[in-house]
């Protein structure tokens, strides 16, 4: 049982890209991307860190590529993982050719600092000659010089002359599978720059406040600045940037979709914040029941409200609901309907058990 949405976001059409075996833009789902922390020549623990980033739901992973010892490694690394590599490069060209020959199925440069135009034709004959996408990834804080002499300083403006820029050195080269973002650790910067670029091409647009912050501060601006833009049916594919473990970027990303509907997968639950009328300890609860949930990959609605003033209109609407009563009795729900008195210590392991059921029901049907 889903909730129904007040409104749908009617997506701005955009021309559809391959990232390895992911494909992005177009009608296909906005996917939900995150980075490796890992020194990426140290093969075993990038291995380890992508395929936990892949089991929390991201559809593609970056890993950094600063020097040849780690373009070398992706050629093991994509044996062993089963999401599409991007290979992330600064600075030298060389090493994009060497990722995209190793395996990447996507390099992303920032024109900025990859060198003179000869470079980057360079690069993009290796990504025509290994079948690999690029993205074009313009930031606020490395701008061309010419660019940021001309407007004096980043601003929206300025990122989108960027961008096209760059995209006519690709079109010109009969290159055309590319995706482009126009990022800043300004949110307004960010969304105005990023409104602007909507409105003259019609790649696929990836999403992000780059360098945003910790866990919190870097959760909120991400929300504020993504959540703006997808509202408004732009974006194809998203990265929230955390100073945080790369799991918790995910976890973020999928957040937003889910609470956008535009992404239904896993848990997505409704808990209260706690009061005096609770009938059960509701913060513990929901803590624990995320973790105990983590591995749920169907999308099933969870109500968990501590006392009745909203309990039973809530779950009424989820697919399973807990909502607390007194002396420890409180009233389960499936599929909206009032099913059975549980007690407070039953209820984490009833819970669990329902929402498995119905997420195998939805896997079998």
């Amino acid at each position: 049982m889903s909730i129904r949405p007040f409104r749908d976001i009617k997506r701005r059409k955009t021309k559809e890209i391959n990232v390895g075996k992911v494909k992005v833009g177009g009608s296909n789902p906005i996917t939900v991307q995150s980075m490796t922390n890992t020194i990426t020549s140290d093969i075993k623990s990038t291995i380890n860190q992508i395929n936990e980033i892949n089991n929390e739901g991201a559809d593609i992973v970056r890993v950094s590529c600063p020097d040849e010892p780690s373009t070398k490694a992706l050629k093991e690394i994509v044996k062993h993982v089963d999401v599409p590599i991007v290979a992330d490069i600064h600075f030298h060209f060389k090493r994009a050719i060497e990722a995209a020959e190793n395996g990447a199925s996507c390099l992303r440069i920032n024109p900025g600092n990859i060198g003179n135009i000869s470079k980057i034709k360079e690069v993009i004959k290796a990504a025509q000659d290994n079948n690999c996408s690029i993205r074009i990834g313009v930031n606020a804080g490395s701008l061309e010089k010419d660019i940021l002499e001309k407007f004096k300083e980043p601003c929206p403006e300025a990122l989108v002359e960027s961008a096209l820029r760059n995209i006519r050195i690709l079109e010109d080269e009969n290159f055309e599978n590319l995706k482009i973002s126009v990022k800043s650790s300004d949110v307004f910067l960010s969304i105005e720059a990023y409104r602007q670029l909507s409105k003259k091409i019609n790649y696929p647009l990836h999403l992000g406040i780059t360098e945003a912050g910790g866990f919190v501060s870097g959760s909120i601006k991400s929300s504020i600045g993504l959540g703006a833009l997808l509202l408004d049916g732009i974006g194809d594919t998203i990265r929230i940037s955390l100073s945080d473990d790369p799991v918790r970027e995910v976890q973020i990303g999928n957040e937003i979709l889910k609470s956008l509907n535009l992404r239904e997968r896993g848990v997505r639950i409704i808990s209260c914040p706690s009061c005096a009328r609770q009938g059960f300890q509701v913060i513990e609860t929901v803590k624990i029941l995320e973790e105990k949930l983590s591995h749920i990959k169907k999308p099933v609605t969870l109500s968990i409200i501590g006392c009745v003033v909203n309990g039973p209109g809530e779950a009424a609407m989820t697919d399973v609901g807990i909502t607390g009563g007194k002396k420890g009795s409180n009233m389960l729900y499936l599929s909206g309907i009032q099913s059975e008195k549980v007690l407070t210590d039953d209820m984490i392991e009833k819970v669990v058990l329902a929402v498995e059921k119905k997420a195998s029901e939805l896997e079998n049907s």
